[in-house]
């Protein structure tokens, strides 16, 4: 009797590109109405081919002088002095649009932004809903929040977001600022500008009042104009720490609230006695989710020297299971970068950690041919001092050092500049709590790693960034007490 081997593989199980309904052409989102920009135009590619995905009209000056004029407006005469309850009502309307709207989201996300459609279905999209209708419960128990008995709301908040988690990081930003009260004008990157597109779409289908929240399209430009108008309450900006340096100067001195949550470099921690098969999972679900393009991921590894060996063969072998591909196939498990431009950083950071002395170690699994596409990549044999070992990047590479004494891991996952994110694997939890404490990290995950909640505070320390975002904080950023000054709001060109 003979036996026959079948190599299984996956066969295509493509989603259509059709559900996203993409437009040719989307227009600016302000005072409640879509209309064409007064910049240049743009077209936005789709990462997975390369391909033009659709042209967006950009706004100018007097784009922004209208929109923060119409941000103003809406909160002095309709949002502000509007109950919380009747708030409440309009977030819950906008938590069930993105609800009902989740697949034609996460279609339009993955084809704007190039992560896995599984990841834009399973977490994206859920979880900026849940953002909407966690914050929409506050909305009226502003009361209770710990921050006196009449906290206000600060006024018209400018807003500026990345291109990784373009829907989440507007539903981060935008939810606590309406529930507070406040009104927004928010940029999103110009390389991933549809899902808030669609986003806008359903706060007018809620009837959220005109200028409520106002939708910018542009480049770095128009995102600095935003942050540094004079008819701003609130900055809140998530992306790079080099831009996040240059808006803290522009700001110093103004007495205007600031909420930065900028890059990483965080570090997993592997004790000998975690449970490998486990702490493998969360390693890589730590620095290959969103293809690494993610300000909290977990880019250092730091394993117990006595299992090092032991657990860097059952990683590579985990890594060597993880299907590279188009983002729309549904057993896609690393998509495309962003951008070239980004592909090119990643690359160059990439050839600088094999000629500083590191080991390079890529995945097998073919690329595609078209799109921006790199293959996982683990270094060893790296230093503290080595640039792979210091610098965010962003991408799908994970640099691996060893430690022998948990002193030793805490200085070493300490010897960054960054401050946002740390992963501790043990089965002591005494040994977890311990390290938690020393650790210099915004949020350190015990035995997971990438797991959030709109009710717990996300943010760091150091170069990345102050303030914190969702929570009882998220929502005390979006807040005046009694015993703080209330700014007088600036003119805008267009009349406030």
């Amino acid at each position: 009797m003979t036996s026959t081997h079948l190599d299984w593989d996956y066969a295509p199980a493509p989603e259509s590109p059709a559900i996203g309904a993409v437009r040719d052409r989307y227009l600016p989102f302000v005072d409640g109405v879509f209309a064409e920009g007064r910049g240049p135009d743009l077209d936005t590619v789709s990462p997975g081919t390369g391909e033009r995905l659709a042209t967006v009209s950009t706004s100018g000056r007097e784009d922004l002088e209208l929109a923060v004029a119409a941000a103003r407006r809406a909160q002095q005469q309709v949002w502000g002095p509007m109950s919380g309850a009747e708030r409440s009502k309009y977030l819950f309307r906008i938590a069930r649009g993105v609800a009902e709207r989740a697949r034609e989201l996460a279609v339009v996300e993955t084809l704007d932004n190039g992560k896995p459609i599984k990841e834009t279905r399973d977490f994206d999209v859920p979880t900026a809903a849940q953002h909407f209708f966690y914050h929409a419960g506050w909305a009226d128990k502003l009361q209770h929040l710990g921050l006196g008995p009449d906290p206000a709301p600060l006024g018209v908040a400018g807003q500026v977001i990345p291109w990784n988690f373009p829907l989440l990081m507007a539903a981060w930003k935008i939810a606590p600022a309406l529930a507070a009260g406040n009104t927004v004008v928010i940029k999103p990157a110009e390389t991933t500008p549809l899902s808030i597109l669609v986003l806008a779409e359903i706060m007018a289908d809620a009837d959220l009042p005109p200028g409520v929240v106002n939708v910018l399209l542009g480049a770095g430009d128009l995102g600095s104009a935003l942050v540094t108008h004079p008819g701003l309450d609130k900055v809140a900006f998530t992306g790079s720490t080099a831009v996040g340096r240059q808006i803290a100067r522009s700001l110093a001195g103004t007495g205007r609230p600031l909420t930065l949550e900028l890059g990483g470099k965080g570090a997993n921690i592997v004790f000998e006695d975690a449970a490998q098969d486990q702490a493998v999972e969360g390693v890589v679900n730590g620095v290959f989710f969103n293809g690494g393009q993610v300000c909290c991921a977990g880019s250092r590894l730091l394993v117990q020297e006595s299992v090092a060996e032991e657990f860097l063969a059952r990683l590579q072998a985990r890594v060597e299971t993880l299907r590279v591909g188009d983002p729309m196939d549904k057993n896609t498990d690393v998509g495309a970068i962003n951008s070239p431009a980004q592909l090119a950083r990643i690359t160059a950071l990439v050839d600088a950690g094999v000629s500083e002395g590191a080991t390079a170690w890529r995945s097998s699994c073919p690329l595609p041919e078209r799109g921006y596409f790199l293959s996982p990549t683990i270094f060893t044999d790296a230093t503290a001092s080595m640039r792979i070992a210091r610098e965010e990047i962003f991408g799908p590479v994970l640099t691996t050092m060893t430690f022998r004494t948990p002193d030793e891991a805490v200085a070493k996952a300490n010897n960054t500049p960054y401050g946002l994110s740390a992963g501790v694997w043990t089965e002591k939890g005494s040994r977890a709590m311990g390290m938690a404490a020393a650790l210099r990290a915004g949020v350190v995950w015990d035995n997971t790693f990438n797991r959030f909640d709109p009710a717990a505070s996300f943010g760091g320390y150091q170069e990345s960034g102050f303030g914190r975002e969702g929570g009882r904080a998220g929502m005390a950023a979006y807040l005046r007490t009694d015993d703080e000054p209330q700014l007088a709001p600036q003119p805008t060109e267009a009349g406030a």
